[in-house]
């Protein structure tokens, strides 16, 4: 008894799982779970510098921990922006060409701003 549930053609042109959707899946849970500690660490230096000038806030940036913990920040949240809307516009987008636009588009536009956020922080840090 065959228990392939497939068509004759889905089977003959070897279609079916791609086996992406769970590493997709999973670090998008990932970058999420990151994205909780990571944001909880920055209202909480954001508080506390609520009431600091500039210099204190130079200062408090161009510790390394700190520096780190932002530029991890910057690259998770982008990450995690990519891989939600990547799933967003398989989804909806069901005209072949714009889909692959889209997701190249978004990409670019998440590596550009990703690349932005973590210079600024390392001439903060490094202070140039």
């Amino acid at each position: 008894m065959n228990k392939d549930l497939r068509n004759p053609l889905a089977r003959a042109r070897g279609l079916g799982s791609a086996k992406e959707g769970v590493s997709h899946w999973m670090l998008q849970r990932v970058t999420a779970l990151g994205l909780i500690f990571l944001t909880l660490w920055f209202v909480v230096t954001v508080v506390s510098l609520a009431h600091a000038d500039f210099d204190t806030a130079r200062a408090t940036l161009a510790k390394p921990w700190n520096a780190v913990l932002l530029i991890a920040l910057i690259i998770t949240m982008f990450r995690h922006a990519v891989l939600g809307l990547q799933v967003v516009i398989e989804d909806y987008v069901h005209t072949r060409w714009l889909e692959v636009a889209s997701l190249v588009v978004i990409k670019f536009i998440a590596v550009l701003a990703t690349l932005t956020g973590v210079l600024a922080v390392l001439r903060v840090a490094l202070g140039s």
